[in-house]
């Protein structure tokens, strides 16, 4: 693996973005390994907090750590016991997922303000470092 020229806020709860197969989940369960991780790739996951967000407290396993899902377009009502656990709970999310849009046309919560926002781009030559190569 790469290592990644991201560093985002340790101290707030953010919203990660990026296309399909950037390293997005990779990075996650590397930089977040003994956190709560949340993959609504999962089917049984998906269809507990599909069913019933409120489940979400269930799955966190020490508060004072990040709670990370992914994947969170999947369920975009998810946002409003996110939010609510925020500000319960001042619990921490890393929310992460390929497309923005989805959850913007949905019309839900993006958490006014208590998520930051950040991309994650394919890997630069800089990353890449001596396995770039330019063709000419």
């Amino acid at each position: 693996m790469y290592a990644r020229l991201f560093s985002p806020s340790a101290k707030s709860s953010y919203f990660l973005f990026g296309p399909r197969g950037t390293g997005k989940s990779s990075w996650l369960r590397r930089e977040y390994h003994d956190s709560t991780y949340v993959d609504l790739l999962d089917d049984e996951i998906f269809n507990t907090l599909n069913a019933s967000p409120k489940q979400l407290s269930r799955y966190v396993d020490d508060p004072k750590k990040p709670v990370v899902i992914d994947e969170v377009q999947k369920i975009p009502h998810l946002l409003d016991e996110v939010h609510r656990l925020i500000e319960l709970s001042r619990l921490r999310f890393v929310l992460t997922g390929s497309s923005a849009r989805k959850l913007l046309r949905s019309g839900v919560n993006l958490l006014g303000g208590r998520a930051l926002t950040y991309q994650m781009h394919p890997l630069t030559a800089v990353e890449l470092a001596k396995d770039f190569e330019m063709k000419k």
